[in-house]
């Protein structure tokens, strides 16, 4: 592959080139021009910052659609389950837990890859190429779906470690170019507005998960259908991101790219924050993995609900307070890391998943159905509020040849919390069924596991710059 013929002129400035080819080689003669952070349009007004952020909207809105489409296909007593035709052996056994582990799986396998892949080219062309994948990925669903009396539960993982590796070379490309392609004090803004609209798509994309099951019952190929449209959208706005320069472009290739890199272990050793925070986004992730499933199994197993719709909206209950709590963690925090508003989301999920987790009532569930709506939706919102000041420190901290890397790092930590999440939810679940405990108690552990983030981290505030 040939490099882009781009490199930095200077602080806050890049010079770009024309580029041929999908990874940018270029032509013999090419004009270049100077493009400086500041000569930038505002925030919401660049088209190419709406493009990313609807290009990454449409990407989250499908992993949760189709993810979903899978969890309630896994979760017992629901008329998913019965709307399609599965093995005997897998009537009645929640097997959300080995959904959530082979896409976690293929997260950690790829990850360190798509970092360095993501340093060493242009950010744009990756971005495009992973969602030329995501089209194909997603025809395969609809084709497991149709065969799904013949392949199982069990083919459908396959497609589903498919989708988590399309995802694992998209995450870097697309959280690193954000440092790249805007002003470092519109970076709390910007990631406001980025994990606000992410998590609409996981609002829209679990609730449609479930209304597409009710309305099309066995019929599940028809569902997924919408997933390639959605695709093949994502693919179109992918293009209106603009073109920046690769970070590192003679960054080598070594065995341990596929790991943590050397770079980033030192990275990582000098700059304890930075650790920190790869531990704790670790931890919340893994909170986050646990709590989705958990919902499926108190809407369903618990609570009884027969509508798929009804289910996917206690999930779409957290999505919208993550919007909200997004925006809130980007206002509050604007041109600098806030960690007043990272304690105060902390304590807010610990208290929200405690009352959550209240027995009680007809359904062994104090609040119920429509009382764990207003809860659920104050658990989002400290959920956005926590996170969105952390995201920040990653993309703000790393040198810039190191972003992509970082943010592939940690990914790697991520989705170790992820794996870790399925195990704990399996454990859960196995307890609960050897003691008769009720599904909601597992909100409890989620409490625990985020009690020490709460008492012990404190980030250190950072005023970002204003280049």
């Amino acid at each position: 592959m040939t490099t882009p013929s781009a490199r930095e002129t200077g602080e806050g400035s890049i010079e770009i080139s024309q580029q041929k080819g999908l990874l940018g080689a270029p032509p013999a003669a090419a004009d270049q021009r100077a493009v400086s952070h500041d000569d930038l349009p505002q925030l919401y007004r660049d088209t190419s910052f709406w493009g990313m952020a609807v290009t990454q909207f449409l990407g989250a809105f499908n992993d949760n659609l189709f993810k979903q489409l899978i969890l309630l296909l896994a979760t017992p007593a629901a008329a998913g389950v019965a709307a399609v035709e599965v093995a005997a052996t897998e009537q009645g056994e929640d097997l959300q837990w080995a959904a959530m582990f082979v896409f976690a799986a293929a997260f950690l396998i790829f990850s360190g890859f798509a970092g360095f892949l993501s340093d060493r080219f242009s950010k744009r062309p990756l971005i495009i190429l992973a969602k030329l994948a995501e089209i194909g990925i997603m025809l395969l669903g609809v084709i497991g779906f149709f065969y799904y009396a013949h392949i199982g539960f069990g083919g459908m993982l396959v497609v589903l470690f498919l989708m988590g590796a399309q995802s694992a070379f998209f995450g870097p490309a697309k959280y690193g170019i954000l440092p790249e392609m805007l002003r470092a004090r519109d970076l709390p803004r910007a990631n406001g507005v980025f994990l606000m609209l992410t998590f609409l798509a996981i609002i829209f994309g679990v609730a449609l998960a479930g209304g597409l099951l009710d309305l099309f019952g066995k019929r599940v190929w028809v569902a997924s259908l919408v997933c390639v449209a959605i695709a093949v959208v994502g693919t179109g706005t992918s293009l209106l991101i603009r073109r920046l320069p690769p970070a590192q472009p003679r960054l080598k290739y070594r065995g341990s790219t596929w790991l943590i890199s050397r770079e980033m272990v030192g990275l990582l050793r000098q700059d304890r924050e930075l650790l920190r925070a790869v531990f704790v986004v670790s931890i919340f992730w893994m909170v986050g993995g646990i709590v989705q499933p958990t919902l499926n199994a108190l809407g369903r197993t618990q609570l009884g609900l027969a509508s798929d719709f009804e289910v996917s909206a206690l999930s779409g209950a957290v999505g919208i307070g993550i919007a909200a709590g997004c925006m809130l963690g980007g206002y509050f925090s604007r041109n600098r890391v806030n960690a007043r508003v990272v304690r105060v989301g902390a304590v807010g999920l610990i208290v929200t998943m405690l009352v959550m987790s209240l027995p009680g009532g007809a359904h062994r569930h104090l609040l119920g159905y429509w009382g764990s709506m207003p809860v659920l939706a104050l658990m989002g919102m400290f959920t956005g509020m926590f996170i969105v000041p952390i995201q920040v420190m990653l993309q703000s901290r790393p040198p810039r040849g190191d972003k992509g890397r970082m943010i592939a790092t940690m990914n790697q930590f991520t989705w170790i919390g992820v794996i870790l999440s399925a195990v704990l939810y399996k454990l859960c679940i196995d307890v609960l069924d050897a003691t008769g405990g009720p599904r909601n108690l597992i909100f409890a552990v989620t409490a625990v596991i985020m009690l020490p983030v709460a008492l012990f981290y404190r980030p250190p505030d950072q005023k970002l710059g204003d280049d």
